[in-house]
This record gives C-alpha cells, structure tokens and sequence, in this order.
C-alpha cells in the first residue's frame, strides 16, 4: 500500500508508493550526447574557449589558461547571473523586482574528459572538493552575496549540456526558497529540543540501519525517510558542521563516502544521471534577527537525486513527490554493491 511520509526538516510530505515498488534494473538510463575531447571546451589544450580562468590547481607552475592544471575554475560563458551588474531593488506596484547580480562559475573537475567523480582518487576528489570551498569563501567576502550555492548536473536529463565532468556554483543576492524552508525548519526543531534535526536524523540512521549507504568515521550516506525521488543519497558529516566551506578537517573521508556513494549508484544503476546540491549555511553577517541560532540548529549536506522519474502535473499542483522505490528497498541494493574502498 502507498504510504504518505513527511520529511521532519521542511515538513515536505512525499507518497511512497510500494505498490509501484520498482528495482534498479525498472530504471533504463538514456543516451547521453558526447561530442568527445576533440571538441570539448573543458579538455586541455583547449582553455581558451572557456572565459580566463578565476583559479586552478597547477602543481607543475604553468601560466593560467594553458594545460598544466588539475582542477580550473572558469566564469560560466552563459551566465544565469552577472557579477557585473550593480544590485538594485525596485517594485512595480505590487511586484518587486532586482537586478540579474550574482556570480556563476564552473569548476573543471579533471582534464580528463572520460572520468567522473566515481573514477577520480581520494586526491584528485578531495582537490575538487577543496576547490569548491574556497571559491565559496572568496564570494562570501563580498556581502551582496546572501546564498552560494554548489551543485553537479550529470546527463542532458539532469540539465548538463556538457559531458565533461564538471560542477557548478551560483552566487545569489538572497538566500533560495527551497533553503530558507530547511533552514526555518532546523530553526523551529532546535527551538522546541534544543538539538540539531540533522543530528537527530543521523543518530536515527545509524540506530536503524536499513537506510544506510556508506559510513566511515566521519561521514554516513544514507536513503532519507521520505525520499522524494528513487535511490534518493544524502551525505553528512557525522560531527555537527555548520559550513561545508569549512569543513576541512576530514576532506579525505568526505571525499571517500561522496565516491563510494556515487560508484554504488552507478553500479545499481548503470550509470544513471543526476543531480547533486551541496545545502550549506547563507552567507552569515550582522543583521537583526537573522537566524540567531543557526550555528546549533544547521547543519550542511549533500542531496543525490538520480534522475529516474519524471515531474509531472500532480507533482507541480501539489507540491508532493511519488516515489516507486522506497528508501529502504533502495538502500537494501545499495548495500549489496561492493566497491573497494581506498
């Protein structure tokens, strides 16, 4: 029988519908379009046809925008927001409206045009990550930035419309709805048990077990309890963190449970595409009665969303998802992948 979920940090209800119970083999990934490295503007010998470079890992010393690099950060060539533009807030009678201000980045994970983040090293992930976080603290030192936001898009289904491994950051002038809703959640939760939902929510995993992932001695992947999409991850430090930007500590561990996570899935799954979106702490700075408690209530994460399903109307007019798998069911085949571990 289908059964109605609610998610404890947005309050968000999702329908499991176990009646529609499907497994990974019911998921048939589709085709993905590859020009391949010839022309590829992300592959070396080719950099510039990006924009110049704003950073990159080059341990051999070479000039920016030639080969030499591991990991190149480039302004995105097609903007949704622009660093350029001064932010101004106006309204049209009762509409507001502000100007395109903000800033959007790529992140060039390797040169290699053929190897995702499941086929990277623990060195080479943890540059990547790494990179992303100190991008976001440079942008956070420009205050009109309220929210940065980090996430991957793998798969023309998932909005990529390049195949080389990448990732994406986008810098907005206000903190996103979909964020305001978990942190006002974690918020309300800390207010009546003075705890963090987030903590209460690993600590609820690992007593149960039937919806872990991976764990090693910092992070834990897991199927949330009310997965809006099948195979659904979540990725947590263990210890409560506030910052992903700051969570530096432990870069090997986050790195090898974000790709034990992602070789599982692509082993379930045949290599499925995805979404990714890194949910951390707004930009903080001095302003009457913003989130007075969010350094105990918040605490940052990884959302894995496989693209198996489509939206659909009833989705769009209710604002619920229809998930065919539950997380238990998904974390039960996860479980069953073996995938060395380094």
């Amino acid at each position: 029988m289908p059964e109605l979920r609610k998610d404890p940090v947005v309050g968000r209800w999702v329908i499991v519908s176990t009646a529609r119970g499907k497994r990974p083999s019911d998921f048939l990934p589709s085709p993905v379009d590859d020009a391949g490295p010839q022309k590829c503007p992300f592959c070396y010998g080719h950099e510039h046809m990006t924009p110049p470079e704003i950073t990159a890992y080059r341990p051999d010393g070479s000039r920016p925008n030639t080969p030499g690099w591991k990991v190149r950060t480039v302004p995105n060539k097609y903007p949704a927001l622009g660093i350029d533009d001064i932010l101004t807030k106006r309204g049209v009678g009762i509409y507001d409206m502000m100007t395109g201000f903000g800033a959007h980045e790529v992140i060039i994970e390797t040169p290699d045009h053929y190897r995702g983040i499941k086929d990277l090293t623990l060195e080479e992930l943890s540059d990547v990550l790494r990179m992303c976080q100190g991008r976001i603290q440079d942008l956070h030192r420009d205050i009109r930035f309220r929210y940065i936001l980090v996430f991957r898009n793998e798969g023309p289904l998932a909005g990529a419309s390049l195949s080389h491994p990448h990732t994406q950051l986008v810098a907005t002038p206000i903190t996103p709805k979909r964020v305001k809703e978990e942190l006002m959640g974690a918020e309300s939760y800390f207010k009546q048990r003075e705890r963090c939902i987030f903590c209460d929510i690993i600590h609820e995993e690992r007593e149960e077990g039937r919806r872990i992932v991976f764990e090693n001695d910092h992070f834990i992947s897991f199927c949330p309890f009310a997965s809006r999409f099948p195979f659904e991850i979540w990725l947590l430090p263990k210890r409560h963190e506030l910052d992903f930007h700051a969570s530096h500590d432990n870069l090997r561990d986050m790195a090898q449970a974000l790709k034990v996570t992602m070789q599982k899935l692509a082993i379930a799954l045949n290599n499925p595409q995805y979404n990714y979106i890194i949910h951390s702490a707004p930009n903080l700075f001095p302003r009457r009665g913003y989130w007075q408690t969010i350094q105990d209530d918040y605490h940052w994460h990884i959302e894995i969303m496989p693209r198996l399903t489509k939206v659909a109307g009833f989705e769009w007019g209710t604002g619920f998802y229809i998930n065919p798998t539950p997380p238990e069911d998904a974390a039960k085949y996860l479980q069953e992948v073996t995938v060395a571990i380094a």
